[in-house]
């Protein structure tokens, strides 16, 4: 299993240019090959009257799908490079275009490399990017006198509380890393005198961003 990836959550764009040719790179999160093709087709429709629209993009946990395309530029200036540099910068799920307007000069396959590769980190660079983490959500049930401990134990362990739910009893869910589990179960445990029940809930990527948690499931 996967411990952590990192992610574009918000793709963004960018423009260099290199000897009067433009280069204009527009980067977005993807969940399948069909929104990746999708994409590269929406912008090859958008800028039509482009010289070059090349593309790469990886899928899976372990990037173990991985494309790129030249389109008409020399063999492996422009969509490997760019490739390389979302597997360089270990980022998952993402795709990326790279949209040129030829200026009248020719760059040369090594000019070419290094501008693709550019705007494609500039691209990267104008994205928000997010690292997700591997964990298991708990539902914790007890009475009113453990709640109080529960949330000690998980504020010392920098654990995050979801949701408490307060009827005759208490239940409450936490987000627990694989690695911190033991040490919480025996924590409050010994705590509660084995009065707190707990149960696993679910396997999830959670990040967080501005103060907010995103979570999906595993």
């Amino acid at each position: 299993m996967q411990t952590s990836y990192k992610t574009v959550y918000a793709g963004g764009t960018s423009e260099i240019i290199e000897k009067k040719s433009r280069f204009i790179a527009t980067v977005i999160p993807i969940k399948s090959e069909e929104e990746a093709l999708s994409f590269i087709e929406q912008m090859k429709k958008k800028n039509w009257d482009a010289s070059h629209n090349c593309s790469a993009y990886v899928l899976g946990l372990n990037q173990e799908l991985q494309r790129c395309s030249d389109d008409g530029e020399p063999s492996k200036t422009a969509g490997r490079p760019m490739l390389d540099i979302l597997l360089g910068e270990g980022i998952h799920n993402t795709a990326v275009v790279v949209t040129r307007y030829f200026g009248g000069t020719l760059l040369g396959t090594g000019g070419l490399v290094r501008a693709y590769q550019s705007a494609a980190k500039e691209g990267l660079a104008n994205s928000i990017i997010i690292e997700k983490h591997f964990g298991k959500q708990y539902e914790i049930t007890t009475d009113y006198n453990g709640i109080g401990k529960l949330q000690y134990i998980a504020g010392t362990m920098n654990l995050t509380i979801l949701s408490t739910d307060y009827t005759d009893i208490v239940k409450a869910t936490l987000l627990i890393p694989p690695d911190a589990f033991g040490s919480f179960q025996k924590k409050i445990t010994e705590a509660t005198n084995g009065r707190a029940v707990m149960e696993e809930l679910a396997d999830v990527y959670y990040a967080f961003l501005d103060q907010e948690i995103l979570i999906e499931n595993a």
